[in-house]
C-alpha cells in the first residue's frame, strides 16, 4: 500500500473529524432486504456489486442454465444503475459456475451485456455448489470521468 494512503486511512481512522480522505467520496450502501449484506457499495466513483445468482423476479430459480445466466447479468445491470453506474463502466467480472460445461453457453449470454470494445477483465472459476444457483455473477465498476 502506497505510504500516502496508509497515511490517509490512519488519519481517517484516528480523526474521522478531519475527514481529508473521503471527502467528495461518501460511502453508499445498497442493503438487499432480508440478507446481512449489500447488493452494491458505492466509494466514491468506484461500484462494487455483490454476487447475483440467477433468481427470477418472482424469486424463483429458473432450472435453465441461460435463463439463470440472464437473470444474474440483469440483476448486475439493475444494482449498477442504483448506484448511479452501468454495464459500460464495469472494468472486472468474476463469475462461479457450478458446471464448467456452461462456460460457452454463459458467453454467449454475456456478451450481450458489453460492447465488443469494451470487455471487463474476468475470472471465471468452477465451485461444487451454489445453493442451487448454477452461475454467480460479481462485477465492479468505475463512473469517474
Amino acid at each position: 500500500m502506497p505510504r500516502a494512503i496508509r497515511i490517509c486511512v490512519t488519519t481517517c481512522l484516528i480523526a474521522p473529524i478531519i475527514s481529508v480522505c473521503m471527502a467528495d467520496s461518501a460511502i453508499q450502501y445498497h442493503p438487499r432486504a432480508g440478507k446481512p449484506f449489500s447488493q452494491a457499495v458505492r466509494i466514491g466513483d468506484v461500484v462494487y456489486v455483490s454476487g447475483a445468482i440467477g433468481t427470477a423476479s418472482d424469486g424463483t430459480l429458473p432450472t435453465d442454465f441461460v435463463a439463470q445466466a440472464t437473470n444474474s447479468m440483469d440483476a448486475v445491470a439493475k444494482e449498477l444503475q442504483l448506484a448511479g453506474a452501468s454495464m459500460e463502466d464495469v472494468y472486472k467480472c468474476t463469475i462461479a459456475l457450478t458446471d464448467m460445461d456452461n462456460w460457452t453457453s454463459f458467453n454467449t449470454v454475456y456478451l450481450k451485456y458489453f460492447k465488443p470494445d469494451h470487455y471487463p477483465v474476468r475470472m471465471s472459476f468452477g465451485v461444487t455448489s451454489l445453493g442451487g444457483a448454477a452461475v454467480e455473477v460479481q462485477c465492479e465498476a468505475h463512473v469517474g470521468q
